[in-house]
């Protein structure tokens, strides 16, 4: 079933430009469906309805692990029949298990300040620190997005990053004074210290003189953390803080759906809800009858 696999993913590629990490999951998933169909002696051409929901929900998998994978199914079965591979679609009736719903962890506007505040603004990695937090609490953009970013996407005249999300897909997104500033200040006394005279394109560089990585982004993140004293932060809680601050000042969600780069508001939706706990936490925490 491999090149099955192959075939599908090079179809969506090519297609629709999904992102490697999205493909790579879906590589993972029918694999792990492909080996459960090959035990009882059964493949993607053979299996039916049947066959199809008992492997995808396995009783040892969380109901999200269930979806993904059945997403992942769905996928190839409506490319099989698409491309006339496949007659039938045995995928077409099974539906996902509900997922519980979890919300983003509420980061408060203090934490960000303190986290902002930490790095050594006295170093060349200090400053490159404090743009790359500033940024991308300024922006909400993914930490992909960020450590991708190239000097000549950041506009700091107008205060603008033009930035390539999911998809391949274009957005601008405004910076705000204080990422503005950061970002200036980095690119005229810390970077040129770190690149040492090589020429790189990345805006945030390492002491390689490349760009950094998503890993080096995490762990910045989770370094600048554990100093304040925040718990769980990732470069992703940066991206839930940017929205769900500005939704608690007022931003509509169609406003908020488009700096993130969601292709469906729905997606956006869960920020009324975290905003919407934060104002009942506020109310039982100070209402005298609460």
């Amino acid at each position: 079933m491999t090149d099955l696999i192959d075939q599908l993913l090079e179809h969506l590629w090519l297609q629709e430009r999904l992102a490697h990490n999205t493909l790579e999951a879906y590589r993972r998933d029918l694999h792990k469906i492909a080996t459960r169909l090959s035990e009882q002696e059964l493949d993607f051409w053979t299996a039916n309805a049947v066959d199809l929901a008992a492997a995808v929900y396995a009783p040892d998998e969380q109901p999200r692990s269930q979806a993904r994978a059945l997403s992942a199914v769905k996928r190839l079965y409506g490319w099989l029949a698409e491309t006339a591979q496949r007659e039938d679609n045995p995928t077409r009736d099974l539906k996902a298990n509900k997922t519980p719903h979890t919300l983003p962890k509420i980061i408060t506007e203090q934490q960000i300040d303190d986290l902002l505040n930490a790095p050594d603004l006295d170093t060349p990695h200090g400053l490159r620190d404090k743009a790359l937090l500033e940024l991308m609490y300024a922006t909400g953009l993914r930490v992909s997005e960020a450590v991708k970013l190239r000097s000549d996407e950041v506009n700091l005249n107008n205060g603008l990053v033009n930035t390539i999300g999911k998809g391949d897909k274009q957005r601008i997104v405004p910076l705000g004074e204080e990422a503005v500033h950061w970002i200036g200040q980095y690119i005229q006394f810390g970077r040129p210290l770190l690149l040492k005279n090589r020429r790189c394109d990345a805006l945030f560089v390492s002491q390689k003189k490349t760009g950094i990585t998503r890993q080096l982004a995490w762990l910045i993140v989770k370094q600048y953390a554990d100093l304040v004293g925040i718990k769980s932060l990732s470069p992703h809680s940066l991206r839930h803080a940017f929205a769900t601050h500005l939704v608690n000042h007022g931003a509509d969600l169609r406003t908020v759906q488009m700096l993130l780069g969601h292709a469906d508001i729905a997606t956006t939706q869960i920020y009324t809800h975290v905003a919407n706990e934060r104002l009942k936490h506020i109310v039982e925490q100070h209402h005298p009858r609460a």
